[in-house]
């Protein structure tokens, strides 16, 4: 099971680099490792809590107000890393304050949510939350990485301009090897991949 959702959380369905959700924060604060790092872990701690407490209330919230519960519970784990940073990293919640402000509306936190948080047990939520948390990390800081050392002889790198070229040149690379993987996998592999 974590096999699985290793796979598909950080490589097939990845929420980044796939889904292409979370582009807004992942395009502008990606301008530096240390930025991206933070929000990364920023992310992962509101993904992680609310699909806890989402899963473990979910068959309490009435559906006509799930939408606005998980919003809630998202804004309440969004404000609690906020006093957090505010707290201990104060340099760096400067750099990314208004992408922290905006992890409530992050719509691959609010996804998640919807589709795992609020209709799996626990055990099953943390799990995919966790995984996709990694997985969002990854593309974020090694999108960050990438921006930071290109910027050394390309400070364009640093610009939206930049960030917008290198990404689409990353997600380029990114469905070329997917492609060649999926190419070299026996056909009855791919057709059990596909039905998880």
């Amino acid at each position: 099971m974590l096999k699985q959702f290793l796979k598909r959380n950080l490589w097939s369905q990845n929420v980044a680099a796939v889904q292409l959700l979370g582009l807004c924060p992942l395009l502008a604060v990606s301008n530096s490792v240390a930025n991206a790092s933070g929000l990364a872990i920023a992310s992962a701690f509101v993904l992680i809590g609310s699909a806890t407490l989402i899963s473990l209330l979910r068959r309490l919230i009435p559906d006509v107000v799930r939408l606005p519960m998980f919003v809630l519970v998202i804004a309440t784990f969004t404000t609690i890393v906020v006093l957090i940073m505010e707290a201990f990293a104060f340099s760096l919640y400067m750099q990314i304050a208004l992408f922290m402000q905006i992890i409530v509306t992050n719509c691959m936190i609010l996804g998640r949510i919807n589709q795992v948080a609020s209709k799996e047990k626990l055990g099953v939520a943390v799990l995919d939350a966790v995984t996709t948390s990694v997985g969002f990390a990854i593309v974020l800081i090694g999108f960050g990485a990438v921006r930071e050392l290109t910027s050394l002889a390309l400070p364009l790198a640093l610009d939206p301009t930049g960030a917008f070229l290198i990404f689409g040149l990353l997600l380029a690379g990114y469905q070329f090897v997917d492609r060649r993987i999926e190419d070299r996998t026996p056909p009855n592999i791919v057709s059990q991949a596909e039905a998880l």
